[in-house]
């Protein structure tokens, strides 16, 4: 059989193929095979460095259903701006799971922020109220405008509300909300809790930006920032009073926004859904209209080696 030679799919290429679509059905796929225990990720190994205030580490797992094994290298770079770069840097290798060979390295930079974005779009189609009108998004980075591409795809959003703490910095999501025949407004997050009935928060917080008496019955909220120990975006006491949701229940409890209610004591590992055993229709998600939902949005290593095999089936 031989050694066979590793397809290599660059940023560029991996821009041309990889869309919100794209993205999103490969994501509710992968979800819905981990809820069936066909697909299934490896420990994350995710360290400081101690150069360059940079986080690296490894995230990575097997997809049976598709034959996709594989691997995500990277983590953050603080400073990388400084070098006209994305703080996020990364790639992924795929195995052929019959004799572990390298077959394909892939560029990850681009397919993070569009596997984030679909993870967001995919807990807002299964779990936000039909007739929600207003999306609210807190934070302003280089995730944002992925972020709101992506949950505009998913109902018949009339408005985006947002707040960042510099509020100069929303002027990248305002031209995108016009883009997208939207109307932005620029609020307090006391306004974005009283308006918005989707709320998705991306940021790189250690501390809650929204508390519990800001959020209204009915909402739904995708905090997609969380991914770290430490790291905060919402008080926990607004998982305590909602339906809470995430890709992997396990790895929220330790490193998601669920942690913090885990650790007071609020929340346990069996009051986290799998949004993939919504998909499949194996588990109950969104009840009511009242119900506040939460999609803890941890990030997954078969996320990217979802939308990694995506990308190296459609260049073929």
């Amino acid at each position: 059989m031989g050694t066979q030679p590793i397809q290599f799919i660059d940023e560029a290429t991996a821009r041309s193929i990889v869309d919100e679509a794209v993205a999103f059905e490969a994501i509710e796929r992968v979800f819905a095979g981990m809820a069936k225990g066909d697909a299934r990720n490896f420990p994350v190994v995710r360290e400081a460095i101690d150069y360059a205030d940079a986080l690296y580490g490894f995230k990575s797992g097997i997809d049976k259903s598709s034959l996709t094994l594989g691997v995500k290298a990277g983590g953050y770079w603080p400073h990388n701006a400084d070098h006209g770069l994305t703080n996020h840097q990364s790639t992924i290798i795929l195995f052929d799971p019959d004799t572990g060979q390298p077959t394909d390295l892939v560029s990850g930079n681009h397919l993070t922020a569009m596997r984030t974005g679909g993870a967001c779009a995919v807990s807002i189609r299964h779990l936000a109220r039909s007739n929600a009108r207003t999306l609210g998004i807190v934070g302003a980075g280089h995730q944002s405008a992925f972020q709101l591409r992506a949950a505009a795809a998913q109902r018949d959003f009339e408005r985006v509300v947002a707040w960042n703490i510099a509020p100069d910095g929303l002027d990248r999501l305002a031209a995108v909300a016009h883009e997208l025949g939207l109307e932005f407004e620029s609020v307090t997050r006391d306004e974005l809790g009283q308006t918005a009935d989707v709320i998705i928060t991306i940021t790189s917080c250690n501390e809650p930006l929204l508390d519990a008496s800001q959020i209204r019955p009915g909402t739904h909220l995708a905090c997609m920032g969380t991914d770290t120990a430490g790291k905060q975006e919402i008080d926990h006491r607004i998982l305590t009073n909602a339906r809470v949701f995430t890709d992997e229940p396990a790895q929220a409890a330790t490193l998601g926004e669920c942690q913090h209610a885990v650790a007071a004591g609020a929340l346990t590992v069996d009051d986290i859904t799998a949004v993939g055993g919504v998909i499949t229709g194996d588990s109950p998600g969104r009840a009511t209209d009242a119900d506040i939902t939460v999609f803890d949005g941890t990030g997954v290593g078969l996320q990217d080696l979802a939308v990694a095999r995506r990308v190296v089936d459609l260049a073929a």
